[in-house]
């Protein structure tokens, strides 16, 4: 008779003092191969500060279609943006852009305004705190208006240059550090290329923002191929869009609040409007005296008649 073993007997004896660390577990095999661990990133670690800026950007509804490409090629400019459907520009958008980029959960906004289907008005607004800028935009010309020749690749990130001037006052300082939060494209976005070749340029003339977007090029030849760091072989050649902000207000909320400046020279739209029309009704105005001067004056200084008026008639 064979005896039979006990279960406790068939078990596999485990090796004593086994080293954890000595032996790597075997990665996991999966239908496309061995998957390896996952690696952690150094900015994954606590402590470190990651930028994950978003950006929504939409517009009023009644715009004008100008108004709407210059919107879509600003959309095309921000990799780490959100596009959304058209708001009601009333008193209470503020509220309803709030709960907008909540729930696209942004920490920005860029509104465009438009009213009376002729202006053009830009929000731009850190929510759901503040502050926010109001802008008027002036001197717009889009993309496939200008036609340029400059091109660059979708989604890589752009360099911020400013003048001097946004060192000046602080409410320019408040809209370049603004500026450079909302255009300013993550590095680790998962949208954007990890290269510059296009230069965003912010400068202040007339106390009016202008803006301007240009490619950086480089000759392509290796005998005139350009090493690091060489910068007087770089040109640069405009992309478009261009427009122009004249600050109006500053607001110490979300599209609302405490103002925080009041720019003392702007001029609404509708005063250059309605100035304009003065100075038309005013033209016509001096041609109707000057009518009636000139029949005063016939009527006082009647020409006598001419006794050689008739001698050639038959």
């Amino acid at each position: 008779m064979v005896k039979k073993r006990k279960h406790s007997e068939t078990n596999a004896v485990e090796p004593a003092n086994k080293d954890d660390n000595s032996t790597e577990e075997r990665p996991k095999r999966t239908l496309l191969g061995w998957k390896d661990k996952p690696e952690v990133k150094d900015t994954d670690t606590p402590g470190v500060f990651r930028n994950k800026e978003k950006v929504l950007v939409t517009c009023s509804r009644r715009i004008n279609f100008r108004y709407r490409h210059l919107m879509l090629n600003v959309v095309s400019l921000l990799p780490h943006c959100k596009k959304d459907n058209k708001v009601e520009s009333k008193s209470s958008k503020g509220a309803t852009l709030n709960e907008l980029v909540e729930l696209k959960s942004c920490s920005s906004c860029l509104f465009f305004e438009c009213r009376k289907h002729k202006d053009l008005y830009l929000w731009m607004a850190k929510c759901p705190n503040g502050p926010s800028v109001k802008f008027l935009v002036n001197a717009v010309h889009t993309m496939e208006e200008l036609k340029l020749t400059g091109n660059h690749l979708k989604g890589s990130r752009p360099l911020l240059t400013f003048s001097s001037n946004f060192d000046k006052d602080a409410h320019w300082k408040l809209i370049k550090e603004l500026i450079v939060q909302i255009f300013g494209t993550p590095k680790e976005h998962r949208k954007c290329k990890p290269y510059h070749d296009h230069v965003f340029a912010f400068s202040i003339v007339d106390d009016h923002i202008w803006f301007r977007n240009y490619q950086i090029t480089v000759p392509h030849n290796e005998s005139d191929k350009v090493a690091r760091g060489g910068l007087d072989k770089m040109t640069l050649v405009e992309v478009g869009p261009r427009f122009c902000l004249n600050p109006i207000k500053i607001f110490g909320g979300s599209f609302g609040g405490p103002t925080l400046y009041e720019n003392p020279f702007y001029v609404s739209p509708n005063q250059i409007r309605a100035l304009e029309k003065k100075q038309k009704a005013g033209k016509y105005a001096k041609k109707v005296k000057a009518k009636t001067r000139r029949n005063m004056h016939e009527l006082t200084n009647a020409l006598e008649p001419d006794e050689f008026a008739d001698m050639w008639k038959e």
